[in-house]
């Protein structure tokens, strides 16, 4: 809350230090939420609260919200409620926001074997709350970041003078524990990446017609990953093609915010 407070909230000073209140934080509209431990851990009594100071939390990450659903609610100091409100609502309006549109995508592609993944564009420093709310909407994770996952892209290919001699070096350089993820344009480079041991296939901005005949000729050879420009629209048709998964970077960089207020009771 540094950032927010720095050396002191000069307009919660005009409230009495003693001055109790009763507060509430609800949904305005439709989603899934996400961030609740946060608000939690910001609004909940301390040790130098009074015996009637109290938070109770009604729902947990993960459920289901329509507008007027109450998340959290308390009884506290009203500089304190007020102190942690607009950082406690951040937290919980961009994470439910991830963890909604996470959610509309799933439901999109629900009956098919596609999971939905997300990607690392990530808001810097939020990388590990935004996955965990991809979580929450009822996706998963791809990799956290370099350091856990080998990833040949197109960069990586054309500097390394292309795909097998990319493989062969990423072979050398990874632990057995890791496996070889490769993005690909194009079949004919998808096979050449099969053939010289890639382990998962990015299927990079393929149409769905092109991705059905990925899963005729590769299907049982390698994981089948289809990304590049997929949303809401076009997500069911490529999770029908039979892919494994479907990566999606919207999740993260450019989901809406799931608006949620405080009030003073």
């Amino acid at each position: 809350m540094y950032e927010d407070v720095a050396h002191g909230d000069v307009t919660g000073a005009c409230l009495p230090p003693d001055l109790l209140v009763n507060w509430y934080i609800e949904a305005q509209s439709e989603g899934v939420v996400c961030g609740v431990g946060i608000a939690e851990h910001l609004l909940a009594p301390t040790v130098d609260d009074p015996d009637e100071c109290f938070l109770r939390v009604a729902l947990n990450d993960g459920d289901a919200v329509a507008k007027g659903t109450m998340v959290l609610e308390g009884r506290t100091y009203a500089q304190r409620a007020l102190l942690a409100e607009r950082t406690a609502l951040n937290f919980l309006m961009h994470l439910s926001g991830v963890a909604s549109l996470t959610h509309r995508y799933v439901q999109a592609a629900a009956g098919t074997k596609a999971r939905i993944i997300d990607t690392r564009k990530t808001i810097p420093g939020m990388r590990s709350l935004q996955k965990y709310a991809v979580r929450c909407g009822g996706g998963a994770n791809h990799r956290m970041g370099l350091f856990d996952g080998v990833m040949l892209k197109d960069n990586h290919i054309a500097a390394l003078g292309g795909v097998r001699p990319a493989i062969a070096a990423a072979k050398a350089h990874a632990h057995h524990l890791l496996r070889i993820e490769v993005e690909c344009d194009n079949l004919d480079q998808a096979a050449e990446a099969i053939d010289a041991g890639a382990e998962v296939i990015l299927l990079d901005n393929m149409a769905p017609a092109m991705l059905r005949e990925a899963v005729a000729r590769f299907a049982g050879k390698a994981i089948l990953e289809a990304s590049g420009g997929v949303n809401l629209e076009t997500v069911r048709a490529v999770a029908e093609t039979g892919v494994d998964f479907v990566s999606v970077g919207a999740l993260t960089h450019s989901a809406i915010a799931l608006p949620l207020h405080m009030e003073i009771a």
